[in-house]
This record gives C-alpha cells, sequence and structure tokens, in this order.
C-alpha cells in the first residue's frame, strides 16, 4: 500500500524532479518555478508586483485570476478546496458582499508606502527582538546586511504539501520566549495583573495598606515563583560515599608507585627478558589506569522538574511553547534490520507525550529499499490507531510489541471501563499489523528480475541501489492525516538520499548529515533526536526530560546536547556478553557530567541544531582587561575593546563583543556557501536560532531545495563531515562529533531519568558482541591517528578541559592496552612452562606491598559499586569482557587500523564501513568471519591450560620443595583463566555445537607455541658450559 499523497523523486544535477502518486502516472514537472491552476489547467501566473498570484489566504490552492474572477463574479465565491469565501484582492472589481468587508479600499491607500515601510521595519526590529536583542540595538542592527536582516521565520504548520501546489505566503513571527512569566508593560496580563492591585515592586491592593492580602493574588504569586525555579539540578554524590573512594584511590595510586618502584629495582637475573616485558605492560596498565581514574573524580547525578516546564512554557489556556524536536531514525537494509523493529521504534516515536504540532520524524532509507517505503505506510495507517489508544489511556511502554508481551498487570492504575475493550481490539489489530509487515518481508525475499514495480505500474527510483535519485514522502502531516479520533498526528517522512557511482555516501554519518539538511529545510527545529532502527523510546517523556536543560534560562543556552544512557531489554539474566555495559554508562558518564559533559554515544542523544551547524555557544559580557603602563603599576587603564572579535578557526566568523545571547554578526555570502553548501534556503534556516522555515519560500521551493539538498554532490567543497554535522573519517563518527563540540566550548548534559527513556536490541551472542566491539575499538584507533586526535588537537581554542581532554585520550587509545594486555596474559604460560617466574624471591616488605595492594584494588571496587549503585555481577562481567574483548576484539582492531596507515597495504579481513552495499549499521564485519576474533582468547586459555598441567606435573617430580613457587604462578595463571573460560564456556555450552576451526586452530596454535618455547626459551640465560670439541664428552 502506498502514501495517498505521492513520493517526490529527483536529482537536482540532472535537474529533474518528478511526483508520483498513488495509482497515477508519474507526471514529471515541466516548470520547476511555475504553478498550474487546479481548476483550467494553466499557469497561475503573476501579480504586478512579480509574486506569485494567491487567491485564497487560508489554504493557498492554486488558481488562476480569470477562475478566481469567474468564481467571484458567476460561481459561490468561495475556495474549492477549503470553502473560505475570496477576499477582493487589489485591482478585482467589487461584487455583492465585498461590503461586509472590514478590509480599507486599496483605491484609497494605493500610493501610501509608508504604512509599508513601517510595517516592514516593525517586523525587522521583531525578529531581532526576538532573537534577544532590544530597541536599545538599533545601532547593531544597522550594521548588518540586508540579507541577514531581512530574515524571517515561521512555525511549520500541520499542513505541508506532498505535490506542486502553491500555497499563499503567510506571515507567522516566531513567538518570543521568556525565561519567566512576567509579561511585558502593556499587554493584556499586566493590565489585569495591575487592575488586581500589584506591581513588579509588591502585591498591595489600591487603596489598602498592604496589611491585607487577596487570596487570589497569593495563589497567583506562588504560580509566578514556581516558574522562575529552575528546571533542573544538580545533586552531588554524598560525601559519605564519595569521600572514602578517593581516599582508597589516593592509596591505591601510593601503593602502584611503591609497586612499580620495586619491579623495577629488583630484577629477575635468570629470566631478564620476561622480568623487562612484565614490567614494561605492568607500567602501561597502572598509566591507564591512572588516566581512567581522573573523570572518576567529580560524579553527579541530576534531576528534571517536568512540573515546572509545564508551568511555563504550557499554560493552560494558551498554545505551547514547547520548541519542535525533529526526531532522525537511521535504518540500511530491511532485511537485516528487521522492519517490524523499525516500526515499533517509529510507533513510539509517534506516540510520544508532547504536543503533536512540534514532533517531525525523519526515517533515513540509505538502501532505498522498497520494503522500508512500504512498511513505512503501513505504519502511518496503523498510527492512527495506535497513536490514540496510547494517549487516551497513558500506556507504558508506546511500543506495541514490547507492551502486548509485558507479563504485568494491564489493568494497574485504569479506571475507564472500556479499556479491556479497546485493548483487546488493539491487540487484534496489532497483531495484524504484523502479518501484514511479515507479508511484505516474505514478497521482498525474491527480487523480481525487471526490478521492483510500485502499485501504479511505475518502477521504483530505487531499484538500483549504487545509482539511484533522492525520495522524499511525507506520510504525515499535511493537515488531512488524523487518527481515529479526528486528532491530528505528528509528521512523518521518508528520506531516501541520492546515490551515484563515484560519490562517497561516508556511510551513517553522511544519512544523518543528509537528514539534518531536510530537516532544515521542511520543518527546521532548533533541536534533534537521533536513534537508531532498533532503539525505541521507553518512556513518553523523555523528550520533556531533555527539554529541562536544553531550554533552561541558566544554562540552556550553552549546552550542546543531552546523552541519555543506553539500556536494553532482551539480554540474559547473566548478561555474559556485557551489553548492558554499566560500568561505563553509571560510572565513568556520570563522572564526565562533572566535568564538561558526557561523550556522544551514537543514539539516545538530543542535539541543538546550532551546535551541529559548527557555531559556538553564546558567550557573557566580560569584564574589561586592566592594562597598566610601566611607569606606574599602581593605576591601570580600561583596555578599549573592538566592536568584533574573531573566534572561529579559519576567521570567518565574527562575534559580538558585550552583547548578551548573540550570534555571528556578517558572514560573506561566499563564506556562507562554502560552509553550508549552495542552498539560499538551508542557509537562511541555519541563522534562524530558535527554528522555523521562512515565509517568504514556497512549498514547491521547499520540496525543490529538499531534494536539492541530499543530492550526491552537495558537500562536495563544503564543510559538511570537517566541521559541520556529523564528522567523517571514523567508523566511530559519535565520539568524533561530541569532541568536536566540546572543543568549540559547548557542554552536554548527562540525563537520567527514573523510568528509562530509550531501549533497544543487544547483541545476544558471543560473536556479536566481539564483531561490535571491535568496531569501536577500530573506530577509536581512527581517531587517534587522525589530525582530530585529542592528544594533539584543538590547544590553541583553550575550551576544552583538561580532565575532559584525558576522558577523550583514555576513549581513544584504550585499544593499544590489547598489545601489552595479550602480552600479559601469555606470562603465566611461559612461566609455568619454562619453571621461571616474572618476580624475584619476595621478601617481607614486598608481601606486605603486594598484599595491600590487592586489598586497595578489592576496596576501590567495591567503594566505586557503592555510589553508582553499580551491582558486583556488573562489575564483574565488565572485567571478564575487558580482558576477552582486549585480547581479541581489540586486538584486531589495533592491526587494522595501523595497517590501514601504511601506504599500499590491504589486508584479507577489512571490515566494511556502515551503510555499505552488502552490511547494516551493527554488522560491518561479514568479510572478516567473527570464528577468527575467537581464535585468540581461545588459545591464550589452551595454553594456560597447558602450562598449569605441565607445571603441577614438573612440582610433583621436583617434591615439595617445589610446591612453594608452583602456588604463585598457578594464582598467576587463574587471572586469566577465570575471566576467559565463562565466555567460552557458555558459547560452547548453551549452543552445543561450535565451529570446528576454532578449536583446530586453537590447539594448534598452543601446541606450536609450547613445543617451540621450551626449545628456544629466549627469555632465559644460556649458562656456558666446556667446549665439547675439545674434552670430546658426547653430550
Amino acid at each position: 500500500m502506498e502514501a495517498r499523497a505521492g513520493l517526490v523523486a529527483g536529482s537536482h544535477d540532472r535537474n529533474e524532479l518528478v511526483v508520483i502518486r498513488s495509482h497515477e502516472e508519474p507526471k514529471a514537472l515541466k516548470s520547476l518555478d511555475g504553478q498550474v491552476c487546479e481548476i483550467c489547467g494553466d499557469e497561475v501566473g503573476l501579480t504586478a508586483n512579480g509574486d506569485l498570484f494567491v487567491a485564497c489566504d487560508e489554504c493557498g490552492f492554486p488558481v488562476c485570476r480569470p477562475c478566481y474572477e469567474y468564481e467571484r463574479r458567476e460561481g459561490n465565491q468561495s475556495c474549492p478546496q477549503c470553502n473560505t469565501r475570496y477576499k477582493r484582492l487589489k485591482g478585482s472589481p467589487r461584487v455583492q458582499g465585498d461590503e461586509d468587508e472590514e478590509d480599507v479600499d486599496d483605491i484609497e491607500h494605493e500610493f501610501k508606502v509608508e504604512d509599508e515601510n513601517n510595517k516592514q521595519n516593525h517586523l525587522d526590529g521583531y525578529v531581532l527582538h526576538g532573537k534577544g536583542r532590544g530597541p536599545e540595538d538599533e545601532d547593531a542592527n544597522s550594521q548588518l546586511s540586508p540579507g541577514m536582516t531581512g530574515l524571517r521565520s515561521r512555525h511549520v504548520s500541520s499542513e505541508f504539501p506532498l505535490s506542486s501546489t502553491g500555497y499563499g505566503e503567510q506571515t507567522l513571527l516566531p513567538k518570543r520566549v521568556h525565561p519567566y512569566s512576567i509579561s511585558e508593560t502593556g499587554s493584556e496580563r499586566w493590565d489585569e495583573k495591575k487592575e488586581d492591585g500589584w506591581t513588579d515592586g509588591g502585591k498591595m491592593k489600591r487603596g489598602n495598606l498592604g496589611l491585607e492580602h487577596d487570596d487570589a493574588n497569593d495563589l497567583d504569586m506562588a504560580e509566578l515563583d514556581e516558574t522562575r525555579q529552575p528546571l533542573s539540578r544538580k545533586v552531588c554524590i554524598a560525601m559519605g560515599k564519595l569521600s572514602p573512594y578517593r581516599m582508597a584511590v589516593a592509596a591505591r595510586l601510593i601503593l602502584l608507585v611503591l609497586f612499580v618502584r620495586y619491579r623495577i629495582l629488583n630484577p629477575v637475573h635468570d629470566a631478564i627478558g620476561l622480568w623487562l616485558t612484565a614490567v614494561i605492560c605492568e607500567i602501561w596498565f597502572s598509566i591507564s589506569w591512572i588516566i581512567d581514574q581522573f573523570p572518576k573524580w567529580f560524579p553527579i547525578d541530576r534531576e528534571t522538574y517536568l512540573d515546572r516546564l509545564a508551568l511555563r512554557y504550557e499554560r493552560e489556556g494558551e498554545p505551547s511553547e514547547l520548541f519542535p524536536v525533529d526526531i532522525f531514525v537511521s535504518a540500511v537494509d530491511p532485511m537485516k534490520e528487521p522492519p517490524l523493529l523499525t516500526a515499533n521504534t517509529i510507533l513510539s516515536i509517534l506516540a510520544v507525550d508532547y504536543p503533536v504540532d512540534k514532533i517531525s520524524c525523519y526515517l533515513s532509507d540509505d538502501r532505498a529499499s522498497m520494503l522500508t517505503f512500504e512498511s513505512l505506510s503501513e505504519i502511518a495507517e496503523f498510527a492512527r490507531k495506535w497513536v490514540p489508544f496510547c494517549k487516551k489511556f497513558s500506556i507504558e511502554p508506546r511500543t506495541p510489541e514490547l507492551y502486548f508481551s509485558l507479563k504485568v498487570d494491564y489493568l494497574k492504575d485504569k479506571v475507564q471501563p472500556t479499556f479491556v475493550k479497546e485493548r483487546r481490539t488493539m491487540k487484534r489489530e496489532y497483531e495484524e499489523f504484523k502479518v501484514r509487515i511479515n507479508a511484505l518481508v516474505a514478497k521482498a525475499a525474491k527480487v523480481p528480475p525487471e526490478g521492483w514495480i510500485m502499485q501504479n505500474g511505475t518502477p521504483w527510483p530505487g531499484n538500483n541501489t549504487k545509482d539511484h535519485p533522492g525520495m522524499i514522502q511525507v506520510f504525515l502531516g499535511n493537515g488531512l492525516d488524523l487518527d481515529a479520533e479526528g486528532n491530528e498526528l505528528p509528521r512523518l517522512v521518508y528520506v531516501s538520499r541520492e546515490k551515484r557511482p563515484g560519490f562517497q555516501d561516508h556511510k551513517k554519518a553522511g544519512a544523518m548529515n543528509a537528514l539534518i539538511r531536510v530537516s532544515g529545510v521542511l520543518t527546521n527545529a532548533p533541536f534533534v533526536l537521533n536513534l537508531d532502527y532498533d532503539q525505541y523510546i521507553n518512556n513518553s517523556k523523555a523528550i520533556r526530560e531533555a527539554m529541562c536543560f536544553l531550554m533552561d534560562p541558566r544554562v540552556g543556552k550553552k549546552v550542546c546536547y543531552v546523552q541519555f544512557p543506553q539500556r536494553f531489554d532482551d539480554t540474559d539474566r547473566r548478561d555474559r556478553c556485557t551489553n548492558r555495559n554499566a560500568v561505563f554508562f553509571d560510572i565513568y558518564m556520570k563522572g564526565l557530567d562533572g566535568i564538561q559533559g558526557p561523550v556522544y554515544v551514537g543514539t539516545g542523544c538530543v542535539f541543538r541544531r546550532q551546535a551541529l551547524y559548527g557555531y559556538d555557544p553564546p558567550k557573557g559580557p566580560k569584564r574589561p582587561k586592566m592594562e597598566s603602563c610601566s611607569c606606574c603599576p599602581c593605576f591601570g587603564r580600561h583596555k578599549k575593546l573592538p566592536l568584533y572579535s574573531k573566534h572561529s578557526e579559519n576567521g570567518d566568523v565574527l562575534h559580538l563583543q558585550g552583547k548578551d545571547n548573540e550570534k555571528e554578526p556578517l558572514m560573506s555570502q561566499m563564506n556562507f556557501e562554502k560552509k553550508f553548501g549552495p542552498s539560499a534556503i538551508f542557509v537562511t534556516s541555519t541563522l534562524m536560532e530558535q527554528g522555523g522555515v521562512p515565509p517568504s519560500s514556497s512549498p514547491d521551493t521547499l520540496l525543490k531545495e529538499a531534494i536539492r539538498v541530499i543530492s550526491c554532490s552537495y558537500e562536495d567543497k563544503t564543510e559538511w563531515g570537517s566541521e559541520l554535522g556529523w564528522m567523517y573519517g571514523s567508523i566511530t563518527e559519535d565520539i568524533l562529533t561530541g569532541f568536536r563540540m566540546h572543543c568549540r566550548g559547548w557542554r552536554s548534559i548527562y540525563c537520567m531519568p527514573k523510568r528509562t527513556a530509550f531501549k533497544g536490541s543487544a547483541q545476544i551472542n558471543l560473536p556479536n558482541r566481539l564483531n561490535q566491539a571491535m568496531l569501536w575499538a577500530l573506530g577509536s584507533v581512527e581517531i587517534f591517528l587522525s589530525r582530530h586526535s585529542p592528544v594533539c588537537y584543538s590547544y590553541k581554542e583553550g575550551k576544552l578541559k583538561w580532565i575532559e581532554r584525558l576522558a577523550y585520550i583514555n576513549m581513544t587509545m584504550y585499544p593499544f592496552t590489547s598489545l601489552p594486555l595479550f602480552t600479559y596474559c601469555t606470562l603465566p604460560a611461559i612461566c609455568l612452562l619454562t619453571d621461571k617466574f616474572i618476580l624475584p624471591q619476595i621478601s617481607t616488605f614486598a608481601g606486605f606491598l603486594f598484599m595491600a595492594l590487592i586489598i586497595s584494588i578489592c576496596a576501590t571496587g567495591v567503594l566505586e559499586m557503592k555510589w553508582s549503585g553499580v551491582s558486583i555481577q556488573e562489575w564483574w562481567r565488565n572485567e571478564q569482557f575487558w580482558i576477552i574483548g582486549g585480547i581479541s576484539s581489540n586486538l584486531c582492531a589495533v592491526v587494522q587500523g595501523l595497517l590501514k596507515k601504511l601506504p599500499g597495504v590491504d589486508t584479507n579481513f577489512t571490515i566494511v564501513s556502515e551503510a555499505s552495499d552488502d552490511e547494516d549499521f551493527g554488522g560491518r564485519l561479514y568479510t572478516f568471519k567473527w570464528t577468527t576474533l575467537l581464535i585468540p582468547p581461545t588459545t591464550v586459555l589452551i595454553i594456560n591450560l597447558v602450562g598449569v598441567v605441565a607445571g603441577i606435573s614438573d612440582a610433583i617430580n621436583n617434591g615439595s620443595q617445589a610446591m612453594g613457587p608452583l602456588i604463585g604462578k598457578i594464582f598467576y595463571s587463574l587471572w586469566v583463566i577465570v575471566p576467559v573460560y565463562p565466555f567460552l564456556k557458555g558459547l560452547m555450552g548453551r549452543q552445543n555445537k561450535t565451529s570446528t576451526i576454532v578449536i583446530i586452530w586453537s590447539v594448534l596454535l598452543a601446541s606450536i607455541f609450547s613445543l617451540v618455547w621450551v626449545r628456544v626459551d629466549p627469555f632465559v640465560l644460556t649458562t656456558k658450559g666446556p667446549d665439547t670439541k675439545q674434552c670430546g664428552i658426547d653430550c
């Protein structure tokens, strides 16, 4: 089933634009600039001023002037589409009924252009005032270029054109959002309060000395005080929990320094190579641990106040003043990414608890699959029933698959008698919906030789996934799309960017940048939420939670994004694969939130659009520096500040000093195009801090520009991917994108609501989990070896805090720990096989030092779990995966990353990037078989088991005197065997089948390594004996 309105497909480079309607032949638009009258088929024409002729100001139904005159003279004098009575336009003869109109005659004011000029000046001042400027800034405003001073913005209405129909221009001014609920003098609310007898200075009634208080005024003042309260606050960790942890960390650091000193000053002379290797690894581990502890030093929690948000921005009887939000969902191959998961994600977005006219959902189909397109059409139809059901009964979660599968009392807190009947009906509707989706998947399994054909007989434009035009389809949000109860639905837009041979698409990062440009042209919400195809909204108030930070008048304007933790609902009870990653999300991210903010993890993040556009955060007024003369240091004079100063790296962005909440003033048109691309409409939208689209742009132009900004060549010679949007150059574009924002001086927020905001699908088996870990590690290696390496990047600006920089260094360097880790894991087996050890004879002091160090390690772990709330099982799973992942996926990622930097070197296990033609976003590692990743840990496990057996056998042969040193060696070997063994046991035992190649290669490598090592014995000094040639002894 196709959408009713039609699919817009085209290529700006090829000057093609086609609208494919349901059950109709495709109609090529001969002229992209003109419009056709829907009555007679002629061109609509222009007015005397050169503007497009618009007959109806309400709906903009395209009608030419002759048909308009005929309808007013002979017809019912109303618009054929909305039945609104036609108003008399300038130059049109009067007809019966025009006398009732209140508009003045245009003949009387035909030459009075002063009114229009005054009106234009008033609009200019209003727009600037809405951006934070007042009347006192007239001098500064006069210096702006005409292109910027003429900017207007309007909020996107629910009616959006889906075909080439012309709508009349509307001049809707952006509403200024006050930080407090105090109205300006002269407003209706202010006059009402003055009549009640109070002003800003007090609340005394007229004629009263202030001894009596009106109850209504008291309630009003209480509400006013409530709206002045902050929307969020920091909650510091209790010092009773944090102080012991810091003391344990400090004690462990001292003991670690003493341990390293002892290891260096006490070498093992009979195995100097073995000792030196162990000391180097231990020093590396110590430095890594120290760097890892800095971001955990200032952890914080946060609280939000949704009731205050509602009091301030959603007053009863007034339109909601919450800012609009554009939501991006990225998808690639529906055959590997189940469409049912994508459907549940989109349904949870459409049913979110937020004003429907301020939500727009964009789905990026980077494979141009007809299955995704038809699935989205089915989703739009089912949403008409699902969305009102969710909002009527306030159900949680609002994803149907999980809601109907929960083993809970669904009647709890439900008081409406119709709930049971409607729930039963909705469950049956959802099961029928699943059947239709499954039928589409089964149909798409076999591609017909002639390619896919749409229901109206038109060939699908995306049959060639490597060469297809850009496509846009608006399924919901045109004003006529209502739910089953007659309420408006959020917007739902399908987007597939253009792809041509010879043009790089930059995988997921390129798809996200295409979405931000399309949304900037069509809706231009000031905030953007990005989700993966399998990550649904578990908390319907999640967006409101983010708005408590982004719309907070105190700190909101300096926040670039609000990051939510990743949670999963399909992990096993013991979480054997460490999918929850609780140590990272509940400990590390809380620590970063107390510094400059958490890192961006790729999904579940609400961005400020201006931060994605590469703008710097606003700066408050600074006190002028004192400049003293050399003759008298006691007195100084104020240094005169210039009017403009440069703050951007390339010097093309200027900032005003001494002004609050000001954006970039002048940039030349050439610099704008160099930054954002050649689309004038999109460049204009980037300057609208509070969102909205230019009212002067016709819907035809918006659609044309939307196709243009997703063309394959739009980013050529621009700063997309290098300074703007999602960054290119790494598989983990998320870390690099957040790092660039923090380098500009922005800060981020970590939001952990009581009810989890988003949940996704986890990797339920070890091979997929290792593949995912390898992708993350490879991306970190690419960033560390690139020009954006946090070790050396962005020192001149000085806007990145040094502890935050250490955190980014740690996140990009951690894969390199796999090299000393793999070496250190093989040392126990070497010690057992060679009957040598990495430690000399332990003295009493060394024994106490080792015991104290072990106790400090346990103490820091326990205290860390106490203040963070992480369970001991989650902490232990993290330690296990640190070893298993370090000697498998991280090791392979380091080798791959280093080889990629060598010119002319191509490996056989190339990792396929996201959104390739054969791989999806979640699995880009199909040419490098998952069984290969299991060989290193299996080999290490077998080597250590062989070493334990050999060591015990040797101790039995040598007598009881060899049992003492054996205990230390076995304890050292168990440090490797215990963490690695459960992962492999879970893989082999639960599936009852293991790849034979893994066992064969692991046993073979372990045997070869053991035999060669015993024969060569390189770490043990060879003692010189007598020369056999001279003594004649046959040794």
